[in-house]
């Protein structure tokens, strides 16, 4: 499994329209994807023409014959942001079904949750999206069923001990306040689980509404719930060299 046609094994199941890179790694980690019959490993490359990759048991071959994809979903509620899911469910894949190319999410959107997702068929592209150390500001709007006290947005602000990890430091407005309804804004640049969800459980918040307005400099803006629209090349471009910018900052 060496050679001059050999490319990374997670870039090829990207390429296959699986899942981003970063999912496929999670999926080699954990014993999910074979080579040629034997149990894969990071680190592992494939020649495409020769090596047979089977994920669950089932070969993957890529579509090489639809150019890069780009585009934006507002994700409804109720709806599971994977490529498959095993208890069938609705997945965001029901919402793009017309779109010729195997494209896959980037990132999470949890399923209670709505908003701007970004998917594509391009593993560079959703690599840059993703990568911790490009520092993308996500912007979310959250509804809780309580009032939000000072101290608890200082709390959330200076980074929470939830029970994997420390939340790093984050931006939280309050855009609403009513007595029993709040209306919050998050700028966050990690991509944790669930990450403000567990945030608001830990400081005793209730959260109604879990709404993502926007990832680095793509806005949701008046894009109808469930629908989607292709990225322009300016804003593909625009993406890619915030997240070369960061990714020299921070080298």
């Amino acid at each position: 499994m060496s050679g001059k046609f050999d490319v990374r094994l997670q870039k090829f199941m990207a390429d296959c329209g699986v899942a981003s890179r970063r999912k496929c790694e999670e999926l080699i980690q954990n014993g999910k994807v074979r080579i040629n019959g034997h149990p894969a490993r990071l680190g592992d490359k494939v020649d495409p023409k020769k090596d047979v990759v089977t994920l669950r048991g089932k070969r993957l071959v890529a579509s090489g014959s639809s150019g890069p994809v780009y585009l934006m979903l507002n994700k409804p509620r109720g709806y599971v942001t994977t490529v498959h899911d095993e208890f069938g469910r609705k997945t965001v894949m029901d919402l793009v079904a017309d779109v010729p190319a195997r494209i896959y999410p980037v990132g999470r959107l949890d399923r209670d949750s709505e908003g701007l997702l970004l998917m594509t068929n391009d593993g560079d592209f959703a690599n840059a999206i993703t990568h911790p150390r490009h520092h993308f500001a996500k912007v979310y709007r959250v509804t809780v069923r309580q009032r939000v006290s000072d101290a608890v947005l200082d709390q959330m602000r200076g980074g929470m001990e939830l029970e994997e990890y420390k939340t790093q430091p984050c931006s939280v407005s309050v855009l609403q306040s009513e007595a029993q309804r709040t209306v919050l804004e998050f700028v966050i640049y990690e991509g944790k689980n669930r990450q403000i969800r567990r945030m608001c459980e830990a400081a005793g918040l209730e959260v109604a509404r879990l709404k993502r307005v926007s990832i680095g400099s793509i806005k949701l803006g008046g894009l109808a719930v469930g629908k989607y629209r292709m990225l322009s090349e300016q804003e593909i471009r625009r993406l890619l060299l915030n997240a070369q910018r960061k990714a020299g900052e921070n080298a």
